[in-house]
């Protein structure tokens, strides 16, 4: 089977995209206003809208369900997130109020600026749901399997996607920090319990995959076990 890995967005947030021959996989949905972007990256590879077959959200943050309703009211794609962000991403407790842990003045603008611009303050809430669970492989390209992370959310999730040589960690970590412009991977701001996602990330050392992708920031080249390496020293 044909799998190919798709990148959409920027370094400052990021949609990745499982194409196989089944369909496309899209491991989280970005801000509400990037449809556009969405559309234009498939088509670059003979693709549509109508080819996804799933969201998987990696959690419940307003920068990471962006279009996912649109997806599933407008195009039938089931939205998939683990049981404890439910509520975050469908709005049904409120937006986490955690505070930064460091800024600088241009990179916090260049996020503030980049997220205006792709429809950053209109948040809409998925109001259905898929809930799935640490340890599901999802029946969608790529087949992704699920390994719970919490610490940055309760309901945090590492997507694994063999096929792809590919681990996707949402806002665990980052390799570009949003709001300082620091390179290397480090664990993310806005977290809920750094300590926390330490521990969860410790699940993933004996993975196998060689291209970990963050939410914000480029991807790291290596296995889970040189970027666990990497955050101890930071």
């Amino acid at each position: 089977m044909t799998v190919q890995l798709l990148r959409i967005g920027d370094d400052i947030v990021a949609i990745h995209a499982i194409v196989t021959d089944e369909g496309v996989t899209l491991i989280d949905a970005g801000l509400s206003g990037d449809l556009g972007i969405i559309r234009s990256a498939l088509r670059a590879v003979g693709r549509t809208l109508d080819d996804i077959r799933g969201v998987v959200l990696t959690h419940g943050d307003g920068d990471h369900i962006g279009v996912a309703e649109r997806l599933r009211s407008d195009h039938g794609v089931p939205i998939h997130i683990l049981g404890a962000d439910s509520a975050l991403a469908t709005g049904a407790s409120p937006a986490r109020g955690v505070k930064p842990d460091g800024w600088r003045l241009g990179p916090a603008l260049q996020f503030v600026w980049r997220g205006l611009r792709r429809g950053g303050l209109r948040t809409i809430h998925p109001t259905e749901i898929r809930q799935m669970s640490d340890g599901d492989v999802l029946d969608l390209p790529g087949r992704p399997e699920i390994i719970a992370i919490p610490g940055h959310t309760p309901g945090s999730a590492a997507i694994r996607v063999p096929e792809a040589d590919a681990l996707f960690l949402g806002d665990a970590i980052t390799t570009r920090h949003v709001l300082t412009g620091a390179r290397g991977a480090r664990l993310a701001p806005f977290s809920d319990d750094p300590a926390r996602t330490r521990v969860s990330l410790e699940r993933l050392r004996d993975l196998p995959e060689t291209r970990i992708f963050p939410g914000h920031g480029p991807e790291f080249a290596g296995t889970a076990a040189a970027l666990l390496d990497e955050l101890g020293r930071v």
